[in-house]
């Protein structure tokens, strides 16, 4: 689960053409939590996968998979719209409506100090359910 995880946040870092050095910091954070080494992360990071059916994903791993694309959109501290398309795109395919993103991105930040409520920002998505 965690490589899926991984290349879905590759793949939004690199939907804006440049894997920012935050992003990068981010995604081998994720990698190490998750038992991957720096070298696995690194050629995942070279050469991402397309992304697989995501419909196999529990409500949580849903969730969780939504709050960590979001939190890696504002990783670099701008978001373009190929991020937000892209967030939205995958929304979809987690069986979330589009407008699921701009809902949960005014909740959640960028800096990890700032801590969000994650129960309420899963009764949130939760009502963007298709």
């Amino acid at each position: 689960m965690i490589k899926e995880r991984l290349n879905l946040l590759i793949n939004l870092a690199a939907s804006d053409k440049i894997i920012d050095e935050r992003e990068v910091k981010t995604i081998h954070m994720i990698g190490k939590a998750g038992g991957l080494s720096k070298e696995e992360v690194d050629e995942m990071i070279k050469r991402p996968r397309t992304i697989g059916d995501l419909a196999t994903f529990t409500e949580d791993q849903k969730f969780e998979n939504l709050y960590q694309l979001i939190l890696m959109m504002k990783t670099d501290g701008q978001v373009f719209k190929s991020e937000i398309t892209f967030c939205e795109i995958v929304a979809d395919r987690l069986g979330y409506r589009k407008e699921v993103i701009g809902e949960l991105a005014a909740k959640v930040y960028s800096d990890p100090s700032i801590t969000s409520d994650r129960r309420q920002l899963m009764a949130r998505a939760h009502k963007f359910l298709k």
